[in-house]
C-alpha cells in the first residue's frame, strides 16, 4: 500500500482548514503532578565494636586483643617479631556487632 506523502505546507493547510471548520477543537488539560514515594530503604543502623589486632608482615592476623589492651597486644607484637623471621605489627580493627 502506498501512502500519500504530506509536506510540511500540505499539512498545515489541512489543520487550518479543519481548524475554521471547528472540527479539530480539543481542550487541553494539564494533569496533575503527584510525588512519588522513595522507595529507598532505610539505612540499618551498623554497630562496632573496636579491637587491637596483631598482623604478619603479610597482613594475615594472628591474633586478637580487646581495646582496652593495648600493652598486652604490643607485648605479644614484640614477642612474635623477636621469635620470628617476620616482623609483627599492632593495628586498629573495627568488627560489626550482630544483636541477636
Amino acid at each position: 500500500m502506498a501512502r500519500k506523502v504530506l509536506n510540511r505546507k500540505e499539512l498545515r493547510a489541512e489543520n487550518e482548514a479543519a481548524e475554521a471548520s471547528g472540527a479539530a477543537k480539543k481542550k487541553v488539560t494539564k494533569k496533575k503532578t503527584t510525588k512519588r514515594k522513595s522507595r529507598k530503604k532505610a539505612a540499618a543502623e551498623v554497630r562496632l565494636k573496636a579491637f587491637w589486632g596483631i598482623f604478619n608482615q603479610s597482613l594475615k592476623r594472628v591474633a586478637v586483643y580487646d581495646y582496652a589492651q593495648r600493652k598486652a597486644a604490643q607485648k605479644k607484637a614484640d614477642e612474635l617479631t623477636n621469635s620470628s623471621k617476620s616482623p609483627h605489627f599492632v593495628q586498629l580493627v573495627k568488627e560489626v556487632i550482630e544483636e541477636a
